[in-house]
């Protein structure tokens, strides 16, 4: 059975570049001492690159519903959307930018693959006064991550209202802990002075509780695969476990090796063989959402997957 948690290090790895960079750092400095990917900033959204990813869900989605297993879609919205008033001044995103979740959205609504408004819920918390992106991090906070574990497990539930495993079996959530370090954008691409500028944050985050690694092998209904916003550092896989009373498995990758990858990775492995989950959470992100399989030079280049060959390994991992 696949372990609970695959990849347990918490080693912060950055989404994949959804554009070529467009400004003269990979870090964008905002106000407020924010940083921004120095990617992801086009002018206009690529709707044929994110009418084709939706083409490709869909057929994973209808791929999956032939083997009895539910596909649940969360996308997480960008960053640069969400906090737009702490963009440095004279930087803003185009109107046809700031439709691009709302686009997404409708397409895959369109083609009844189950997916709930990610972007409205983060708004909500941005109103209510809460982080829910890192200020100088590309990744979520434990509030995003818990609202949008609820609103996971909400559609879950909606769809497979009985899930299998025993009650009970739900990971405890611990206590929280507080790290005060630079986040990624800050370590990776700012000089010694700029990191000095913009200054450490809290990063707060759930300790794991030590009586749930002795339960063993535990029955998993749910699976989650997606990018580095889904490692059990940011506590979305154990809160969703939580919420649902039920074991949850997980499998990641840094967002430069692709979602097409990362989940071809699950379905090809021993563990999806011997024990195929009710529910599969494919988690995708609003910034790279339009590249497909085969976007050399944006994807790690051991993972680039030409659109035949995507098809054809996805078909022969669910053949029935």
């Amino acid at each position: 059975m696949l372990a609970w948690f695959l990849g347990l290090g918490c080693g912060l790895a950055l989404p994949a570049a959804a554009q070529q960079p467009q400004v003269d750092t990979l870090a964008v400095i905002g106000k407020d001492g924010y940083l921004f990917a120095g990617w992801g900033n086009a002018a206009t959204p690529d709707w044929a690159g994110i009418d084709a990813t939706v083409a490709r869900v869909s057929e994973v989605r209808k791929l999956l519903a032939a083997m009895g297993i539910a596909l649940v879609v969360p996308v997480l919205p960008d960053k640069m959307a969400l906090y737009e008033d702490k963009l440095p001044e004279g930087m803003s995103l185009s109107p046809q930018m700031r439709t691009r979740y709302a686009g997404i959205l409708e397409r895959m609504r369109a083609a009844d693959i189950p997916t709930f408004d990610g972007d409205s819920i983060l708004r909500g918390l941005v109103r209510s006064g809460q982080p829910v992106y890192y200020r100088t991090d590309q990744h979520w906070t434990q509030p995003a991550a818990d609202a949008t574990a609820q609103a996971t497990a909400d559609l879950i539930r909606s769809l497979v209202p009985q899930l299998a495993g025993a009650p009970g079996t739900g990971l405890a959530l611990g206590s929280m802990s507080n790290e005060r370090r630079f986040g990624d954008l800050a370590d990776r691409f700012l000089s010694p002075e700029q990191r000095k500028s913009v200054g450490r944050e809290i990063f707060s985050v759930r300790r794991a509780v030590e009586a749930d690694s002795l339960l063993g092998e535990v029955q998993a209904p749910v699976h989650v695969t997606g990018n580095s916003m889904v490692q059990p550092y940011f506590g979305f896989p154990q809160k969703l476990s939580n919420l649902l009373d039920r074991r949850v498995s997980v499998n990641w990758k840094p967002g430069d090796v692709g979602f097409w990858s990362i989940l071809l990775q699950y379905l090809e492995s021993d563990a999806y063989r011997k024990q195929p989950p009710q529910v599969l959470v494919w988690q995708l992100f609003e910034p790279n959402f339009h590249l497909g399989p085969d976007a050399r030079g944006l994807w790690d280049a051991a993972s680039v997957i030409s659109d035949a060959d995507w098809s054809r390994r996805l078909k022969a991992a669910l053949a029935s």
